[in-house]
């Protein structure tokens, strides 16, 4: 029990988290879909929060928490459990003193991995990029999801057998849009067992809350790299679209620094022309750089003259 109990996390209110409306009316839906038994899907790109507002959502259902992270390597067994090493038991007879009897037996030791362990004891299960992971190793959660029984393998206690899942099992996923590298097309069956909700860029309101609150920067300085970051992105001429880790890194640099929008001048046109001509580009296309970096500039110019 207590080698299971090390895999388990306790769910707990995130001290910096931002719970504008737009978080609020995501999280209600979400619990509410989780109340009638369903479980959630968050589904969108790089920089969405979906992982954060996993977590947050754990945070409200108040039990005890497993996290598996999605895997091309994955197999079955990484999620269910499997035989790891072995148990060797060894009995000494010396009942008659002249005569020493041994008898010996070796046998593999069974381990419940994660998803076992969430099903036991009703856990909720955080499955993290789940697509990462090749549908055939997702295959199990079929029946865990819709029968509320998990078929687990031979060898467990000596020979088949099935494990009802606890009734407070609860199963929260993500996942990045097909589109992007490394991600496999999830099975038809298990995506009609969840409910998917899509999550697109945050609400203005929520990334000027966000890098406020992540950075301790003032809200008229997040206000100006939002507006820059946001400029960019709705440019549409970026290779990839600037996402709210963009602001908090300009914001985190700028604060390590002693500065602020207003003050850095040339650096801050330096600052976020490297954090988002980084951010924009998967390939280090030199024209997506060269293009992001004289639309950053300009964004600064515009901002400056706004201020004079």
């Amino acid at each position: 029990m207590l080698d299971e109990m090390t895999t388990v996390l306790e769910p707990t209110p995130m001290p910096d988290f931002v719970e504008t409306k737009y978080i609020k009316e995501i999280t209600g839906r979400a619990l509410g879909y989780i109340k009638a038994g369903f479980p959630v899907h968050f589904r969108g790109g790089s920089g969405t929060g979906k992982t954060t507002l996993a977590m947050h959502i754990a945070s409200k259902i108040n039990r005890p928490v497993v996290m598996i992270h999605g895997d091309e390597g994955f197999t079955t067994s990484d999620l269910v459990g499997g035989e790891y090493g072995y148990r060797i038991r060894k009995v000494v007879d010396r009942f008659i003193s002249r005569v020493m009897k041994t008898e010996e037996d070796m046998v593999k030791c069974w381990v419940d991995n994660r998803l076992t362990i969430a099903c036991k004891y009703g856990f909720t299960l955080i499955y993290d990029e789940f697509t990462r992971s090749r549908p055939e190793t997702n295959n199990i959660l079929l029946s865990v999801l819709q029968e509320k029984i998990m078929d687990l393998p031979s060898g467990r206690n000596g020979d088949g057998s099935y494990l009802k899942v606890d009734p407070a099992f609860t199963a929260i996923f993500t996942s990045n849009p097909e589109e992007y590298a490394g991600v496999h097309r999830s099975q038809d069956a298990l995506r009609d067992r969840m409910i998917t909700m899509d999550l697109d860029f945050f609400d203005y309101e929520t990334e000027v809350a966000i890098t406020q609150s992540k950075a301790k920067i003032s809200k008229k300085s997040a206000e100006i790299i939002v507006n820059i970051v946001r400029g960019l992105r709705e440019s549409g001429k970026s290779e990839f679209a600037p996402t709210i880790r963009g602001c908090i890194m300009i914001a985190k640099a700028l604060k390590v620094q002693a500065s602020s929008p207003e003050s850095a001048n040339g650096a801050f046109v330096q600052i976020c022309q490297d954090i988002l001509a980084s951010e924009t580009s998967r390939v280090g296309s030199k024209t997506n750089q060269k293009r992001v970096k004289e639309i950053v500039k300009e964004l600064v110019e515009q901002h400056n003259k706004k201020i004079l």
